[in-house]
């Protein structure tokens, strides 16, 4: 195990690595220009060429190279031992200024909102987890049945709606008809649960499909007629019995999935105008702000080659018959 997740730890930078070199090409032949403003009225060409040398804009290798060990560490850590001139107060990671947010520094702005993203999608995946587990567990109790068929249609809806469709019908609902909770408000733990359950239901859809198809297959097993024959409730032979092996391709999925949804709310953060670091990438694309830009997909990627790191980890953990290789 301990050789599996060193070997895997060794890989992850060359990851991070291929996935900022593909960003940094798409994101450098965005149109546009940083320097422009929303009208884009652009400043003298002296200005512009002034700005663009003082970021390294005129020069995609030198840009990609200096940025890149700023970003990782290195720059500082080469400072350090008087390898390289670096500036005292510069933070050890350091992912550069944003051309866009005046007198912010990217550093700043992902510190500021990752935490809104991070508390997002543990919510969203908590949902998820409660209405996915519940409506697999229901509809495996009698499979074709009315019951089964709505959470099948449930699941269905989930997957294939768009998750700004569901957003945009779920402030239409309560904070417009209904006139529960606010447009666009982060002010209180309640403003959570829309863009939540918005987000949570493609994750439900699946972590449904699968309880329901792990409930049946165990539902069937020996152990549990033994079970019902010992005269145990129904109840504990569903919950102690078959739904604790049943969950187990659940637990694994659910690693994966709450990477994704802490990372990949971008819609829904703008949808219901939530202060997450989604929101921010959104408008960094539309801006070419590529300080920011590279910042949050090296933050994202990071954050998803650990979790998937974790996972493949817990999978030795909860079943020793697997291999890793």
């Amino acid at each position: 195990m301990t050789r599996f997740i060193l070997r895997r730890l060794a890989q992850l930078p060359l990851i991070v690595l291929a996935v900022y070199t593909i960003t940094f090409l798409l994101a450098w032949a965005l149109p546009g220009s940083a320097v422009m403003n929303d009208e884009g009225r652009a400043p003298p060409q002296s200005v512009i060429e002034a700005m663009e040398a003082q970021y390294n804009l005129d020069d995609p290798v030198v840009f990609y190279t200096e940025y890149l060990a700023k970003a990782s560490g290195a720059r500082w850590l080469l400072s350090k031992v008087g390898l390289a001139q670096g500036d005292p107060g510069a933070p050890v990671f350091d992912f550069g200024p944003s051309l866009r947010y005046e007198d912010w520094t990217v550093n700043e702005i992902i510190a500021g909102s990752l935490p809104v993203s991070i508390v997002l999608g543990l919510a969203a995946i908590l949902i998820a987890t409660i209405l996915g587990v519940a409506m697999g567990v229901l509809g495996a109790l009698r499979p074709g049945s009315l019951t089964d068929l709505a959470t099948l249609a449930v699941a269905m809806v989930g997957v294939s709606v768009p998750s700004f469709v569901i957003g945009a019908a779920l402030l239409i609902l309560f904070p417009v008809w209904l006139g529960i909770g606010g447009v666009g408000a982060w002010d209180s733990p309640g403003d959570v649960i829309l863009p939540a359950f918005a987000l949570s239901l493609p994750f439900a859809a699946y972590i449904a499909r699968l309880t329901r198809m792990g409930m049946i297959e165990e539902l069937g097993a020996d152990y549990v007629r033994t079970a019902r024959a010992k005269g145990l409730a129904e109840r504990d032979v569903v919950l102690r019995h078959a739904l604790r092996n049943a969950i187990l391709p659940v637990v694994s999925y659910l690693g994966p999935a709450t990477a994704f949804a802490m990372t990949g709310s971008f819609v829904v953060e703008r949808v219901f105008n939530v202060p997450g670091i989604g929101q921010h990438f959104v408008a960094a694309v539309l801006n070419k702000d590529l300080f920011l830009i590279m910042g949050i997909v090296l933050i994202f990627s990071t954050m998803l080659s650990l979790f998937n790191l974790a996972v493949d980890a817990l999978y030795a953990v909860v079943d020793p018959r697997i291999q890793q290789t």
